[in-house]
């Protein structure tokens, strides 16, 4: 058995001591008293949940501040797309590795990715030691032997996606409505529920989306689109969410669908909203936070996008009692953690030893008032000491094992990639 002890933290406005046996909390009490366990000093830090990333695209890190400063649909046809069908395996390794670097140090321990080469996130993943629903991205564009490669490769990651362990899990990537045919979209959804794993697709992220579905499908939006074709349900994992009318909020709060929220990039991409939280959450439709990729925000640091996402509701109710900062934290851990089905979110015993030290005995903490107000409007992801997933300590002191051979290899990969030059093009 393996036990760590974690000394003198704060806890519920406490000191306590945290013991941990293998990967759950055992214990949490004053002064424990434990043989055999190795001990961490949290003197100065309080002790939280680790934060749980809703959408990602984590080997995006690769072209971070590649191509900056555009419209969603020129950028993604005339820069990533070109970019990414030169990815290997592993590149997308290497980029999500530095993916994982980053959100380590920033408390993330759970991410929801979407991307190319499944197996070189999922590699990535589970070398750093964090979990993972991991999502090969699916563009079919109508192209009957394009659908066709597409089902295979969703045949072929649930006949080998064995040999990971337990943190990480799959689910399926269809990229949106105007990239993956009905019938796809359709066999995806049945192949999904019949085999219980989850469905990540983006979701009403511009009006252009919203006037192009109508265009083509009889006047039907979006959600009332997918409707249509059965693929709605507790299963699916909306990212964005931005152009939403009152029907179909009420019809995605009736199948149980989750969505993600990511404020920075929709902001930086000016697709033309804000997700109408307030009318989501008065349905009961969860909504969870996620970064985007770095490509598109530029940075993987939840705790910006905590902030943003509070301001950012505030704003556009105008109403400054929206989307309080104790809420804003559920959306990155407790809420997460119940829609990913992970059994964490929380300090407390029996829970998965998530969990992140943070230090507030820094500047952004004092003079302390309110520590949820601290953590979502003064924070960022420097104030992270220590990161745990699953009981094993992956950060300590701000120090990650291996990260100046993460950070070297993406530099080389990235200019390689962008055309040999010293730095990735503006």
């Amino acid at each position: 058995m393996s036990l760590l002890l974690i000394t003198n933290v704060r806890h519920d406005g406490r000191t306590h001591d945290i013991l941990i046996e293998n990967d759950r909390i055992a214990r949490i009490g004053p002064r424990l008293k434990v043989r055999g366990a190795r001990r961490l000093d949290g003197d100065g830090m309080t002790v939280l949940p680790s934060l749980f990333n809703a959408h990602t695209h984590a080997a995006m890190t690769l072209l971070r501040g590649y191509a900056d400063d555009m419209f969603l649909h020129e950028w993604l046809e005339t820069k990533i797309w070109p970019l990414e069908a030169r990815l290997t395996e592993e590149d997308v390794y290497v980029g999500a590795r530095l993916a994982c670097l980053e959100m380590i140090r920033c408390g993330v321990t759970f991410f929801n990715d979407m991307y190319w080469h499944w197996r070189g996130t999922a590699r990535a993943a589970e070398e750093m030691g964090v979990r993972a629903l991991v999502a090969p991205v699916i563009i079919d564009l109508g192209d009957v032997a394009r659908a066709k490669a597409a089902k295979q490769e969703i045949l072929n990651l649930l006949e080998n996606c064995g040999g990971f362990s337990r943190r990480l899990r799959f689910a399926f990537g269809p990229h949106a409505i105007y990239t993956v045919s009905g019938d796809t979209l359709r066999w995806l959804s049945e192949t999904a529920r019949n085999n219980g794993v989850k469905i990540h697709l983006h979701l009403s992220e511009t009006d252009r989306e919203v006037q192009d579905c109508v265009n083509a499908h009889q006047g039907l939006r979006p959600v009332e689109y997918l409707d249509s074709l059965g693929v709605l349900g507790p299963e699916l994992i909306a990212a964005h969410g931005v152009h939403l009318n009152a029907r179909e909020i009420e019809i995605l709060a009736r199948r149980g669908v989750a969505v993600a929220h990511m404020p920075e990039s929709n902001m930086k991409l000016s697709v033309g909203g804000i997700l109408p939280y307030t009318e989501l959450r008065l349905a009961g439709v969860p909504v969870l936070l996620g970064t985007d990729g770095a490509c598109s925000n530029n940075s993987l640091d939840l705790f910006q996008s905590l902030k943003f996402a509070a301001l950012a509701a505030k704003h556009d109710s105008n109403d400054p009692t929206c989307l309080p900062a104790a809420e804003a934290w559920t959306m990155a851990t407790r809420r997460a953690a119940t829609v990913f089905g992970v059994d964490a979110g929380v300090v407390e015993v029996g829970r998965l030893a998530d969990l992140i030290l943070v230090d507030t005995r820094r500047p952004e903490f004092t003079p302390g008032f309110n520590l949820m107000s601290d953590l979502v409007y003064a924070a960022n992801g420097y104030c992270v000491d220590t990161t745990l997933c699953d009981g094993r300590v992956l950060m300590h002191r701000r120090r990650v094992s291996g990260e100046q051979a993460i950070l070297a290899a993406a530099r080389r990969t990235a200019r390689r990639l962008a055309g040999g030059g010293e730095a990735a093009p503006a």
